[in-house]
């Protein structure tokens, strides 16, 4: 029963990660290197994340450049982007791919707070999900006859107080994304 409740801790925090993973793709002010981090380039073949294939720097505010490990790789580093949902048409020179990135627009803020509250959704449903099948394996325990009901009721309302304190990370990151998406 224990392991039951530690496992559910374990991929609820997971679920909280990926929120804040996916949180760190939607740019607020400044562009950073972790808006490319889900980005794969075809390379030789292979599906290859951006991270793999270049490194990233930031010298302004909303330029990224991208400088390709391999020049080979380059058209097909900047296609990736540009085919992206980064809203950036990259420029290259033959050695690195220049990404500025426009202003945000106060409509551009608003699509990006409906992003992000997507995005924050998934990540509850996932956690209820996990919650869901946390409670099943419990109540399969207690049909099973190895655990009491009162045992299971305990561990359910722990369960409970789990469910709640994750998804409420995941609230109140979304509370610090859309306020930094406000912030002008």
């Amino acid at each position: 029963m224990n392991q039951t409740l530690s496992e559910a801790d374990q991929k609820m925090g997971k679920a909280v990660e990926v929120t804040r993973e996916e949180f760190a793709a939607i740019r607020a002010g400044r562009a950073h290197p972790s808006m490319f981090a889900k980005l794969t380039a075809d390379y030789y073949g292979t599906q290859t994340p951006l991270q793999q294939l270049a490194g990233f720097t930031a010298p302004e505010a909303r330029v990224i450049l991208v400088q390709p490990y391999d020049v080979g790789a380059l058209g097909a580093i900047e296609r990736s982007i540009r085919d992206s949902d980064l809203g950036v048409n990259p420029s290259n020179d033959g050695r690195q791919i220049r990404c500025v990135f426009p202003d945000l627009t106060e409509e551009r803020r608003k699509e990006f707070i409906k992003i992000a509250r997507a995005k924050a959704e998934d990540g509850r449903v996932s956690v209820r999900n996990i919650r869901r099948t946390a409670k099943q394996a419990l109540e399969k325990l207690e049909k099973d006859g190895e655990v009491g009901k009162d045992d299971v009721t305990g561990a359910e309302k722990r369960l409970d107080g789990t469910t709640k304190k994750h998804v409420d990370q995941i609230d109140e990151m979304l509370k610090a994304k859309e306020g930094e998406l406000l912030e002008v």
